[in-house]
């Protein structure tokens, strides 16, 4: 009889074991939403361009990027998306190179998010003459307020743009999980 209450406590036991562990892990199951932000809801709200001088083309820009989701609003952790703020700094030669960003990620109920974002850029020649840029980007959830206190994952990105004409064009991917 002993050696039964031994094993069902054994048993009991490890089963705790297990479960506990398994709560924490589905609690921070990894989540992925992905979403467009169109041109037409993207604004340069700050540029600044300094000429580098050592080869033609060479600039460095300090920028805010605003862009806005009036409707179609991705949902994260259950909130709406409201706004994001691109605050960086490129480095670019003809559009060609990279760029560091910090996005503040504005919920509709008040909390927010923030990625530092590291993006690479690139102009190419089109049959008709024109220049096509695209930034491809990658950055680490930093931290958060409110529902996004414990939030962890990352964001990955592709713009077609022209800063000189204000033209943004995007899409977002964000995988993420909120921890207890």
């Amino acid at each position: 009889m002993n050696r039964r209450k031994l094993t069902l406590a054994t048993v009991v036991l490890f089963l705790s074991a297990v479960a506990l562990p398994a709560t924490e892990a589905a609690a921070q199951q990894m989540q992925r939403v992905s979403y467009k932000t169109p041109a037409a809801n993207s604004k340069y709200a700050v540029q600044h361009v300094l000429d580098v001088g050592d080869i033609p083309g060479h600039q460095v820009r300090l920028f805010e990027l605003r862009r806005t989701f009036p409707t179609d609003a991705p949902t994260i952790n259950g909130v709406k998306l409201k706004e994001t703020i691109s605050r960086g700094l490129s480095d670019y030669i003809d559009t060609n190179g990279s760029n560091i960003n910090y996005v503040e990620y504005v919920m509709d109920n008040g909390d927010k998010f923030f990625v530092r974002q590291t993006t690479v850029s690139q102009s190419t020649g089109a049959a008709d003459g024109k220049r096509k840029n695209i930034a491809t980007g990658s950055g680490v959830i930093t931290g958060g307020t409110g529902k996004f206190a414990t939030i962890k994952g990352v964001v990955r990105t592709t713009n077609v743009f022209d800063a000189k004409a204000g033209i943004n064009d995007g899409e977002s991917e964000i995988e993420y999980s909120i921890g207890r």
